[in-house]
């Protein structure tokens, strides 16, 4: 094989790489961007932000499935939690109440985002004929 092939081989093969490395970046971006809207909706919807100020509570944090809420088993009673050992390094802590109001604003925050999808969508429904025949 010519060095000249080599040398444009190896450009490929870097650009390639920059462009992965690129797109996994901007979708932890993204990721990112949705917990933070968790953690408001959670807020507004009553949890308790507990941050973790002791290396235990900092460990226990960090053994606890991120980003995710959990329901877990208090005695007779249930609570939920909601860690984030990345951004705030704290646990969101609520009820059943508070759960129920947090599924009701996520609701209504996915029902507003398709409305303006479909508002906002761009589509031409003349050139397919329009809408329904």
């Amino acid at each position: 094989m010519s060095n000249t092939i080599r040398a444009r081989l190896g450009v490929i093969g870097v650009a390639g790489l920059f462009v992965t490395a690129l797109a996994a970046l901007s979708g932890c971006a993204t990721l990112h961007g949705q917990d933070a809207v968790t953690e408001q909706l959670l807020a507004k919807a009553g949890f308790q932000k507990r941050n973790a100020n002791s290396y235990e509570q900092a460990r226990s944090l960090a053994s606890m499935p991120p980003f995710q809420i959990v329901a877990r088993g208090v005695g007779r009673d249930v609570a939920y939690t909601y860690a984030d050992p990345v951004n705030c390094r704290c646990l969101y802590v609520g009820g059943p109440q508070q759960y129920v109001e947090y599924q009701r604003l996520a609701t209504e925050r996915d029902v507003a985002e398709s409305d303006l999808w479909a508002e906002n969508d761009g589509m031409d429904w003349g050139l397919w004929g329009g809408w329904l025949r």
